[in-house]
């Protein structure tokens, strides 16, 4: 396609239009819809010119998409088609390319510009041929042009294309899991919750579910990650304090004494926290995304999303039935992991049946045991009274897709410190862990219940 005006170019920069060339090669269905409307001539830069007529070469002359190695032989062997001056740059790109520096979070942003851009220009185009063609061609004629116009670029992904996507099927795709800071918990879910996966953990009132969301959002914290936590019960303030309490170790009623110190602390944290506080059931998954839009759209970068918790979320299509609605949440959580390329912790409440058992199973699930079915990991905590007044709980691994489940392990619980530690299994759970692991977790419970014994 050649455009009426050729000195139309990209009004994007350098780094836009190189990680736009980059899509073209490595996303067929994308390339597929974006040379449809796509003049090479948007391009500013040569070499990305060069690059991307490369690709279409290929595709017209061999009726398939070429993958990475295809591509680098093309830039080495063609030399009739690649202008010296731009050789050191075109093999540059590919470097960049080939190592994935571009990054993978703006994706979507690049190519929704990018064919908006290309398709209004088609459609100015087209829009210029038809006004002079006003006078000579019959309205059908003119109304073909337009409409034709308006056609291209459009989503013509039909699915995954057995032949053209080979390549695609022998990439290996990383689950880039984030640690749950529970070592025995990482070793039976391949080293945590992965991108686009949902993890519930399940308890009954006060029994430690905002807790434990707190734990998982604070190790993330810990490695350098953005986690954005939404709370539907409870301040952002409140949330914040209890996070200060976990990173420092402070106890929660002595963080206002300690302030410096926690500031000095919270500082050293390289992770980045956005803690963003609806009231109980005024907001909704799809208010999470506009959300999440809005601060990716900043420039904001989400590794990890928790959601506390999904069952005050308000549903986006109200239902006859209580358990179709929280099905609906859930599987839209989920969604918003897919969309996001991130993990996403939420919590469930157990019903009645569960208030008293030792052990928390799906089957206590409150309101719908539908939302089983979607979490990839369901984690179930369980506290006695007594089990309170020692600091101590049980937690079940009541749904793992990752590995093993029904997996029982006592746990250390101290809720005025948000110290929650997975400790080892009873003697007949088949998981274990190697001894240096063990006697590290086991000293670490043995000093806390010596500092409390000192205290009291």
């Amino acid at each position: 396609m050649e455009s009426f005006d050729n000195q139309v170019k990209f009004d994007f920069d350098k780094n836009f239009q190189e990680q736009l060339a980059a899509l073209i090669l490595t996303d067929r269905p994308f390339c597929d819809q974006i040379f449809e409307v796509l003049d090479i001539n948007f391009f500013e830069y040569n070499y990305l010119k060069t690059f991307v007529s490369l690709v279409r070469y290929y595709k017209d002359e061999f009726n398939q998409h070429p993958s990475l190695k295809t591509t680098l032989s093309l830039i080495s062997s063609e030399r009739d088609r690649i202008p010296e001056e731009v050789r050191p740059e075109l093999q540059e790109l590919f470097k960049k390319i080939h190592s994935g520096d571009f990054k993978k979070d703006s994706q979507d942003y690049v190519k929704k510009i990018a064919l908006d851009f290309c398709k209004k220009q088609r459609l100015r185009d087209a829009m210029l041929e038809s006004v002079d063609k006003l006078d000579a061609c019959s309205f059908d004629d003119i109304s073909d042009i337009i409409n034709t116009a308006l056609r291209l670029g459009l989503d013509n992904n039909h699915g995954h294309d057995y032949h053209k996507d080979f390549n695609s099927r022998y990439v290996v795709k990383a689950r880039n899991p984030i640690s749950t800071g529970w070592p025995l918990l990482d070793m039976i879910t391949r080293d945590g919750l992965g991108s686009g996966e949902l993890g519930v953990v399940i308890a009954p009132t006060g029994a430690g579910k905002s807790m434990a969301l707190v734990h998982l959002g604070a190790q993330a914290l810990k490695k350098g990650l953005s986690v954005v936590h939404y709370t539907l019960e409870l301040q952002d303030t409140t949330i914040g304090l209890r996070y200060d309490s976990c990173i420092t170790g402070f106890n929660i009623k002595d963080l206002f004494d300690k302030k410096k110190e926690v500031a000095d602390r919270v500082d050293k944290i390289k992770g980045k926290l956005i803690i963003k506080e609806y009231p109980t059931k005024s907001a909704s998954s799809a208010t999470i995304m506009a959300h999440l839009d809005k601060l990716t759209k900043m420039g904001e970068k989400v590794d990890l999303v928790i959601v506390d918790y999904g069952d005050l979320l308000k549903p986006v299509r109200i239902h006859k039935e209580r358990r179709n609605e929280l099905e609906n949440t859930y599987e839209e959580l989920r969604a918003i992991g897919q969309t996001y390329g991130c993990p996403v912790w939420t919590a469930s409440q157990t019903n009645r049946k569960g208030l008293g058992e030792q052990i928390v199973g799906m089957d206590s699930i409150s309101e719908a045991f539908s939302k089983c079915f979607v979490a990839d990991l369901i984690l179930s905590i369980s506290r006695t009274k007594e089990d309170r007044n020692n600091n101590e709980a049980r937690m079940y691994v009541a749904k793992n897709r990752n590995g093993p489940d029904g997996l029982e392990y006592p746990m250390f619980m101290d809720t005025a410190n948000i110290d929650l530690q997975v400790l080892t299994p009873s003697a007949d759970t088949a998981v274990t862990l190697p001894q240096e692991k063990l006697a590290e977790i086991n000293k670490n419970l043995r000093a806390k219940k010596a500092k409390e014994q000192l205290n009291t």
